[in-house]
């Protein structure tokens, strides 16, 4: 399973393939800075802070890796550096303490010329990641209510 989630950390949360070590991104949240100012760290907290968005991103970068519509896109992606950006991005998205310090949706997409359908296909496997977690259906909505505006700074890149 190792071996499959290395192949599969790509896509995740932005399908941050290239995020490698790059000054912070203020454009990774402008929902988080945002939404978890006028929330605080309520979203955070509920998913059951960096533990709880931890195990999200493990399930999520599984099934990433079975995906045949986007596996692709994460052959030659660090796994472990993905894995680790994802957490730090959801984390300071839902008001953790968390500061993300890969680069921005759109550098770390440039060139991947990713698609509405691939975008979509990441919602799908992050939310039959977050069921198998069994996040409530309301803690999911929110989350990908931070993450849907970064569609266009994925998409089309």
């Amino acid at each position: 399973m190792r071996t499959s989630m290395r192949l599969a950390i790509g896509l995740c949360v932005a399908l941050a393939a290239g995020c490698a070590a790059t000054p912070p991104a203020k454009h990774l949240a402008p929902s988080a800075n945002g939404a978890a100012g006028a929330k605080g760290d309520a979203l955070y907290r509920a998913l059951g802070g960096t533990n709880g968005i931890a195990k999200v991103v493990d399930a999520a970068l599984v099934e990433i890796h079975g995906d045949l519509r986007i596996n692709v896109f994460f052959e030659k992606t660090d796994m472990a550096d993905l894995r680790r950006l994802l957490i730090e991005q959801l984390c300071a998205a839902t008001g953790g303490p968390c500061e993300y310090t890969g680069r921005s949706m759109e550098e770390a997409h440039s060139g991947l010329n990713l698609t509405d359908a691939d975008f979509d296909a990441f919602v799908e496997d992050l939310v039959r990641a977050m069921d198998s977690q069994k996040v409530p259906k309301d803690l999911q909505k929110q989350l990908l209510g931070l993450l849907g505006p970064m569609r266009p700074q994925v998409v089309g890149q």
